[in-house]
């Protein structure tokens, strides 16, 4: 099948994972699930875009939890020409001196005013390909480094050449998710130095380079960067393109760094909350460092019992999610009800999938998020004997679980045996649940089900995090860390609670915040005073709901980093 574009500018955006259906594992987390929402209001605001991926043919992986809490995995099956429609257009890129054919799948975001917003998924897994080459396209951040940096080039080099094979001769723009796209700038001073002739570090071909690439890092720790030794570099892309790196002096300390690579070669810049901009212009001060912070996108995100209840008092939230501030007048009664029936839905799904029965009528906290020691999914466990106390004396808990480590994550992975162990400790007196294979479906029951939604991340290691904002779309507060997004979107006792002060990072400290909270606030307000906690939710709604969502996002990128190239 051929895809005929459109003939406005449109805005390519790469992103290594791209999360639209959970029947699409082609996404791992909290990047992907952005990058899936990014589009989709892309699509119902009508910017011209298209969205350029890895097809990820065997997903992220399928995680497997045994009673212990211990994580195995096994790859995903699933099968593309189910979900997506494959097109005829290839193109190829060099690796190790080889050709590497590649080949396009294609999602349709469907748009209600203008040109639909096409996905694009590359795929290596053809004939014409040696057997290794055809892998380059199956594991999501699987593998050693020469994988990686294989995949990046697919993903940078090949994605851009698959535009033309298309016929993107309009983008006018390129976004960049995230560093592992990078070499999609190197794709384009080859090209420039074909059309012109002039050298790689001539400045007027690095100014048209810039002029077409807009970056956005969603990371505030150096370590967590994609770097690629020289050699390796040398090796998969050859001789020629590593002196080209180095004539532009991208290549340091005898590393390509990806996240370099992509501020080097961009005219806007930006983080995802106004907290990371401050992080990130530290980090890169030869850099202007704008931010938009992230949002998430409304119609995903609400459950079925608020979107009813919208469309009830403020039905133009669908196109403006800026109306959900007149939330703020709807009657606390149908708040109240539209979250039980949300939580009623939840602890269905639990039943349905574990067996195990909660009660509806007990504070419910969640957390949910990528199992990783920077989270501190287990601070609420740092001091089990005090979590009783609260339990016994302030009104019952239950807590509910989720989430993967990555394979190669040891410590990720006893953080969810120290769960378990809690757990088990905890058994009898608060109820705690672990759901394994969190995923798009699982997220949205969980979302919208608690009754406080839990963010205990290590200052400053949280760029923005979106889940509370899911939460808060469903009425949900937070109880969180004051890191990300969540500076901007705390009012204390409004919108939710702070663990801890800004200033402080103290593992100790916070977790005795969070059991202050908890104890002398959160849970007595939830038992004893059941209509300021319902006013809680609605604030949640009108305040954080109606801003940290995609649209306004997009119309933000659209008019500070889209705009100047069109």
């Amino acid at each position: 099948m051929t895809m005929q574009p459109p003939q406005a500018s449109v805005v390519a955006y790469f992103s290594m994972e791209i999360g639209l259906d959970s029947s699409i594992p082609t996404y791992a987390g909290g990047l992907g699930i952005l990058a899936g929402d990014s589009l989709r209001a892309a699509s119902e605001i009508g910017i011209p875009m298209i969205g350029v991926t890895l097809l990820h043919r065997k997903g992220y992986f399928r995680q497997h939890l045994d009673s212990d809490g211990n994580q195995t995995e096994s790859p995903v099956e699933w099968k593309p020409e189910e979900h997506l429609q494959k097109l005829s257009e290839r193109c190829s890129v060099t690796i190790e001196g080889r050709q590497v054919w590649i080949g396009a799948w294609r999602y349709i975001l469907p748009s209600p005013i203008a040109d639909d917003v096409p996905v694009i998924f590359l795929d290596t897994a053809l004939p014409e390909n040696s057997e290794w080459d055809r892998t380059l396209t199956d594991y999501l951040y699987g593998g050693d480094k020469h994988y990686r940096f294989c995949q990046e080039v697919v993903l940078g080099l090949g994605g851009l050449a698959i535009l033309s094979a298309l016929g993107y001769a309009n983008v006018t723009v390129c976004h960049m998710n995230e560093g592992h796209s990078a070499l999609l700038t190197l794709g384009l001073l080859n090209r420039e130095m074909e059309r012109t002739g002039l050298p790689a570090d001539d400045q007027r071909t690095l100014d048209v380079v810039r002029d077409r690439c807009v970056f956005t890092t969603h990371t505030p720790v150096p370590a967590a960067f994609d770097k690629f030794p020289t050699d390796l570099v040398r090796q998969v892309l050859g001789e020629e393109q590593t002196q080209k790196l180095m004539s532009i002096e991208c290549l340091s300390d005898d590393t390509l760094n990806m996240t370099f690579l992509a501020l080097f070669f961009s005219r806007y810049i930006n983080g995802v909350s106004m907290r990371h901009e401050e992080i990130s212009s530290s980090m890169f001060p030869s850099y202007p460092i704008n931010s938009v912070s992230n949002g998430v996108h409304a119609l995903t995100w609400t459950s079925e019992p608020f979107k009813r209840l919208y469309d009830r008092h403020v039905p133009q939230w669908r196109d403006d999610n800026l109306y959900l501030r007149y939330v703020v007048s709807v009657p606390l009664p149908e708040i109240h009800h539209a979250h039980l029936e949300a939580k009623e839905a939840l602890l269905s799904e639990i039943k349905q999938r574990t067996g195990i029965i909660l009660n509806p009528s007990v504070m419910t906290l969640g957390f949910a998020r990528r199992m990783t020691p920077y989270k501190r999914a287990d601070l609420l466990f740092y001091d089990l004997e005090r979590l009783k106390k609260i339990a016994s004396q302030a009104g019952p808990i239950q807590i509910i679980y989720a989430g993967k480590a990555h394979p190669q994550d040891e410590a990720g992975k006893v953080i969810i045996r120290k769960i378990y162990q809690a757990a088990k400790q905890l058994s009898g007196t608060i109820p705690v649940v672990f759901l394994e294979e969190y995923d798009l479906s699982l997220a949205k029951y969980v979302c919208s089900g608690v009754d406080l939604w839990m963010n205990t991340p290590q200052k400053p290691e949280e760029a923005s995090g979106t889940s509370g904002m899911k939460a808060a779309f469903n009425g949900v507060p937070s109880l969180s860390v004051l890191d990300g997004w969540w500076i901007e979107g705390h009012f204390e006792g409004i919108t939710g609670w702070s663990i801890g002060q800004p200033a402080e990072a103290s593992t100790v400290k916070e977790a005795d915040s969070l059991y202050d909270k908890l104890e002398n606030i959160i849970v007595p307000i939830f038992y004893q005073h059941p209509s300021d906690f319902d006013t809680v939710r609605r604030s949640a709604i009108a305040i954080n709901a109606s801003y940290f969502n995609t649209r306004r996002m997009m119309l933000q990128y659209l008019e500070h980093a889209y705009m100047p190239a069109y």
